[in-house]
């Protein structure tokens, strides 16, 4: 009984494994994340400029999303209050080290719109 339940564990994982090679091959344009030195350098980026995002005045660049992705491509993206914050944070993001090229995905929204 053991024997028929271990084979058909194998039989199954067998015929998922190409489906989950598939998955992380095709996982939205992270090729480079295959690498872990090309990973950790990308998360080394956005936690520097997280945290200079943070240090600005207090809760105003907090909501940016910060995402690094393909050697030094920044994404922003959430809320920010007005365009001087937006720019604000497009600039901290470009002044890093590592840093290409910086996409601009904020909004802004007005404080009582949030």
């Amino acid at each position: 009984m053991k024997i028929k339940i271990a084979s058909a564990c194998f039989v199954i994982g067998a015929l998922l494994a190409p489906l989950a090679l598939h998955a992380a091959e095709s996982n939205g344009g992270d090729g480079d994340r295959a690498h872990p030195k090309a990973f950790v350098k990308d998360s080394f980026i956005t936690t520097k400029i997280k945290a200079r995002l943070a240090e600005e005045r207090p809760g105003s660049l907090a909501r940016v999303k910060v995402d690094t992705r393909g050697r030094g491509t920044v994404t922003l993206s959430g809320s920010v209050r007005s365009r001087d914050e937006a720019e604000r944070a497009v600039s901290i993001a470009r002044a890093t080290d590592g840093v290409r090229t910086v996409s601009n995905h904020l909004r802004i929204v007005k404080r009582n719109e949030r």
